[in-house]
């Protein structure tokens, strides 16, 4: 059994949470022959319930960089998920749209994410009924406040005490 994280092991603590989902989530796909990681999920909602839109926009739909959204698309595009054409007033725009077997998939995919909701939901309750509660304040707190300010804030002493210094002759 892995030793509980602390403050200090935070962000290895949330990658190993997203490694068990994550992990579990791609084997069920898997065992049910889909050809789909769990990363890909929240492009295709977003395409499935507002059609076809440029990467800015399923960037700030979804609520990732555009970077991750891009590098996400590509790998999507390769496995046949979805097509990418220029957009129709600014050809260095990309617009992506559902494939025809991503639209095929659809119905296995909902159901796959059924499960997932109910056995999250068990999950939550098993913890105490707030891990996704907690998830949400943390990232509007994020939102209101960045990480990197945060940490800014923290620093800022040692950085004046060190600029404070006199350099030796």
């Amino acid at each position: 059994m892995t030793p509980p994280h602390t403050a200090a092991s935070f962000g290895a603590a949330l990658r190993r949470l997203i490694d068990h989902l994550d992990s579990a989530l791609e084997q069920a796909y898997r065992e049910d022959g889909l050809d789909f990681r769990p990363r890909y999920t929240p492009v295709v909602r977003a395409l499935m319930d507002d059609g076809p839109q440029t990467l800015t926009m399923l960037a700030e739909r979804i609520g990732v960089s555009h970077s991750a959204t891009s590098q996400t698309v590509s790998q999507m595009k390769l496995a046949g998920l979805v097509v990418v054409t220029p957009g129709e007033d600014d050809a260095r725009q990309r617009v992506v749209a559902l494939s025809r077997l991503a639209k095929a998939m659809q119905p296995r995919l909902e159901e796959h994410w059924r499960a997932a909701r109910v056995a999250t939901a068990a999950l939550d309750t098993e913890t105490g009924g707030v891990l996704v509660e907690v998830i949400n304040r943390a990232n509007a707190a994020l939102a209101r406040r960045s990480m990197g300010d945060r940490l800014a804030d923290v620093r800022r002493p040692t950085a004046s005490r060190t600029s404070n210094r006199t350099p030796a002759a």
